[in-house]
């Protein structure tokens, strides 16, 4: 089959099926709807196949016991736990290997979990005039020229007045170092 400019071949393989599809780089309505009409893939071929007899299994109830030990979780109780743990430890090992066995090539990696569109990599970007003003902020004191935070004294408290550093100062009444709250008991108990 030859290919002409602007156009691509998938070819998608699952368990049972594959399916060899041409589309080209700007596809049509048409071909959209061409697409996602036929599955090209399936949740269940990254599950272990259950029709099938039993394959021998990679992990040995010995490496389950001290898996289970290394994470402080409780052993099985029974034999039929022990299986149940097994073939549970023996799904999740075929699930990771369908998945390494993707071909990610041409696929750029994932940096983080976050929204990665041009605006979001601009606005979490640093720039130099958001590390001007924040060294703006600061002040070299002290014979170890220690850097400090100026603090903002219009923005230290809501009424626009700056905090004294009284913690009792609103107290209506003190003992000491400590503020007295006055319960609704009148003594009785």
């Amino acid at each position: 089959m030859a290919l002409r400019t602007g156009q691509r071949l998938t070819w998608s393989l699952t368990r049972n099926t594959s399916f060899i599809r041409l589309y080209s780089s700007k596809p049509q309505s048409s071909d959209i709807e061409s697409i996602l009409a036929e599955p090209s893939w399936s949740v269940r071929s990254l599950l272990p196949d259950q029709s099938s007899e039993p394959s021998t299994s990679s992990i040995t109830p010995k490496q389950l016991h001290h898996l289970l030990r290394l994470s402080a979780l409780p052993q099985p109780a029974s034999a039929e736990e022990e299986q149940s743990m097994l073939e549970t430890l023996e799904s999740q090992i075929h699930f990771v290997k369908e998945m390494q066995g993707v071909d990610t090539t041409g696929v750029e990696p994932l940096r983080s979990i976050r929204d990665e569109s041009p605006a979001a990599i601009k606005e979490t970007t640093i720039g130099l005039d958001r590390l001007k003003d924040a060294i703006a902020k600061e002040r070299v004191t002290g014979r170890r020229r220690r850097v400090q935070r100026i603090r903002d004294e219009r923005n230290a408290h809501p009424d626009g007045s700056a905090w004294d550093g009284n913690a009792l100062g609103s107290a209506s009444k003190t003992k000491g170092p400590y503020f007295i709250v006055e319960t609704g008991n009148d003594g009785a108990s």
